[in-house]
This record gives C-alpha cells, sequence and structure tokens, in this order.
C-alpha cells in the first residue's frame, strides 16, 4: 500500500468540516489528519483486508463523521497535545461497507469494518480530526444486497 499516494488524496479535505448527527458535533478536518491517518502508528500496525479498508475509507471520510455514535472523552496527557488537544480528546464508533463482486462483475454482498474515530479537542476550542483507528472487518453475517 503507497500511503502517501492516500496521504495526498486526504489532503483535498483539508479546511472541510462535517456534523455528526447523533451529537451535532462540528467535526474540522485539519492540516494534521492526512499524515496521521497515514503514517500512524495503528496504520503501521494493520495488515490484510483491514489496511485496504482503511486506505478506502478516505473516499468517505465525511460520511464516516457524519454517522458516528458513542462519543466517549478522555483527557490529554501528553505533553507534545498541549496546545493541539489541549481540551482532550472524542472517540467515536463508525462504520462503513466495501462492495464485493463476483468474478463476472456482478455485486454479490459488502464487507462492513467498524473503526474508531479520534478528534481533538483543540486550544481554540474547535474539535478537529485526527485518526481513524481500529479499522476491523466485522465477524457477523454480512449485508446482502
Amino acid at each position: 500500500m503507497d500511503w502517501n499516494i492516500v496521504e495526498d488524496c486526504l489532503k483535498e479535505y483539508i479546511g472541510e468540516c462535517a456534523e455528526i448527527t447523533e451529537t451535532s458535533d462540528v467535526v474540522y478536518i485539519g492540516a494534521d489528519f492526512p499524515d496521521e491517518f497515514a503514517h500512524s502508528k495503528d496504520t503501521k500496525e494493520l495488515r490484510g483486508a483491514n489496511m485496504y479498508a482503511k486506505a478506502n475509507s478516505s473516499s468517505i471520510i465525511r460520511e464516516m463523521i457524519e454517522i458516528a455514535t458513542n462519543k466517549t472523552f478522555a483527557e490529554n496527557y501528553a505533553q507534545k497535545h498541549n496546545t493541539d488537544a489541549k481540551w482532550g480528546w472524542y472517540r467515536y464508533d463508525t462504520r462503513f461497507a466495501i462492495p464485493v463482486y463476483d468474478n463476472a462483475g456482478e455485486l454479490v454482498s459488502y464487507n462492513v469494518f467498524k473503526a474508531r474515530i479520534l478528534v481533538r479537542h483543540a486550544n481554540d476550542g474547535k474539535l478537529y480530526l485526527y485518526d481513524i483507528l481500529r479499522t476491523k472487518k466485522e465477524t457477523s453475517k454480512p449485508l446482502e444486497q
């Protein structure tokens, strides 16, 4: 996987925002997101289908934010984030699906993935998308067409 290409594609989102439907939180996409998404420790640990799923999710970032649920909060304890996450971190659950096609090119099902959205609460009071974590295929029966 060439994560530099994924990072370049994500740079198009910088400056945009999306609203989480469940909480009405507005999440901005800052300049640090593309690099963190493509080169974080979490990304480096991904393998196989989960790695490809995270890369493919880069085209639906806004939608993943909009459907996020299960908001949780954590204080910021890392000195290196004293400015960019001064007011702590939020995590949300999200999900997305990737279509599965047969040899004839017909859609046969979807592989559903879940992930955690990591959002930093910055010094300016705004919420900024920081990374998408724990991308993992659902083990339940996939959605049928």
